[in-house]
């Protein structure tokens, strides 16, 4: 198995991965309306293949940003969705992708990262949900899989709204495709 940068050519095959995953309501999701219009970046961003070339897994990390009344748009970087095929379900593919995809993160700097999921699963990876509790999405949310995983420890506004990168003029390393 490879597991590789994912490229523009992998889009097609990625988004019918999605749909066997989550089925044709993934769009209406709230992580879903953070991605409109945005491109994944380049890097962390990943795809498992099987010698063959069957796509077996993919994870995709986006730009968003926070913002806070007052104090402007803070960069992030949105993890998910991470899907893996029917046949691949068993072998720990989902793990082994988010750990290369955040190595890669964590080597290029990128941080923090959000994502929506299970603490239970993601937790090991360095996921809580203790920041985000004031936090708001263009979307419902279950308070307690809104979680944040910080490596280089700043603060963060306690109140604030989560939204796509495009919706305000803010760019750091995490906003822009790191070469992978």
């Amino acid at each position: 198995m490879l597991i590789r940068p994912a490229l523009p050519t992998d889009a097609a095959e990625i988004d019918t991965l999605l749909d066997a995953a989550f089925g044709p309501g993934r769009h209406a999701r709230t992580a879903s309306r953070l991605r409109v219009g945005a491109v994944p970046l380049v890097g962390p961003s990943l795809v498992a293949r099987i010698d063959d070339g069957d796509l077996l897994g993919s994870i995709q990390l986006w730009p968003i940003a926070l913002v806070a009344d007052d104090d402007g748009a803070i960069p992030l970087t949105l993890l998910g969705p991470v899907a893996v095929a029917r046949v691949a379900r068993s072998i720990g593919l989902g793990r082994r992708l988010i750990a290369a995809s955040l190595a890669i993160a964590d080597d290029a700097g990128i941080d923090p990262i959000l994502l929506i999921g299970d603490l239970s699963y993601y937790g090991p990876f360095g996921f809580t949900a203790a920041a985000t509790a004031g936090w708001t999405l263009p979307g419902p949310v279950e308070r307690d899989r809104l979680l944040l995983r910080q490596r280089v420890t700043r603060p963060l506004p306690r109140s604030a709204h989560v939204v796509a990168a495009d919706s305000v003029s803010c760019r750091s390393a995490a906003m822009v495709g790191v070469d992978g």
